[in-house]
């Protein structure tokens, strides 16, 4: 994959780039036609449009939607999946992921996605979602990872988030802070990329 990223004087600002990889985040709840799976598929063709290939963590919910979607546009698919997951929630890979990246634990399989990747876009979801969020963002705080867009879309996230920075204010140096990219939407999050 060449990726070519020009510095921009903040992060997420004028990102100029040709085909990244895209990791996207999110929950295995949505359900094919709900509002939720609509806008992850959404997002998908969005990222396969612009040339993107899109990393998932291969399964259900918002990992099929947005493979399905970027599947449909005629994008590349990389679904990382494992045996932790597979054990506890009996799925396999979902039909739209064109190449597997099969680990052995979840600790596997989140380290592939976060380090896999030139950006990183979560939809809304639960603990799964938070701890991809949080893995990534931290690795960015300590520089074991160069600091790429990590953007949250929507208004869950923003809120979430917003309490957080204010109940531990004392440990959150607002630079830790500027490495989070809030969006509205997935068409935002899309836009913090061109």
């Amino acid at each position: 994959m060449f990726t070519l990223t020009l510095p921009s004087p903040k992060m997420g600002e004028g990102i100029q780039s040709l085909f990244m990889n895209i990791s996207v985040f999110g929950g295995a709840q949505p359900q094919p036609n709900s509002p939720a799976y609509e806008e992850a598929r959404l997002l998908g063709e969005l990222l396969a449009q612009r040339g993107h290939t899109v990393l998932t963590g291969g399964y259900i919910g918002v990992m099929e939607a947005v493979s399905r979607g970027a599947h449909e546009a005629g994008g590349h698919v990389i679904g990382v999946t494992c045996e932790d997951i597979e054990a506890w929630r009996g799925v396999s890979a979902n039909q739209w992921v064109k190449e597997e990246r099969r680990k052995k634990t979840l600790i596997e399989r989140l380290q592939a996605l976060v380090e896999g990747c030139d950006a990183a876009i979560a939809l809304p979801g639960g603990v799964g979602t938070l701890a991809e969020i949080s893995i990534m963002w931290n690795l960015m705080v300590v520089e074991s990872i160069h600091r790429r867009p990590l953007i949250l879309v929507g208004s869950g996230w923003q809120s979430t988030l917003d309490q957080f920075f204010t109940s531990f204010e004392t440990y959150m140096p607002a630079r830790q802070r500027d490495d989070l990219l809030f969006a509205e939407n997935v068409r935002t999050a899309v836009e913090f990329l061109e």
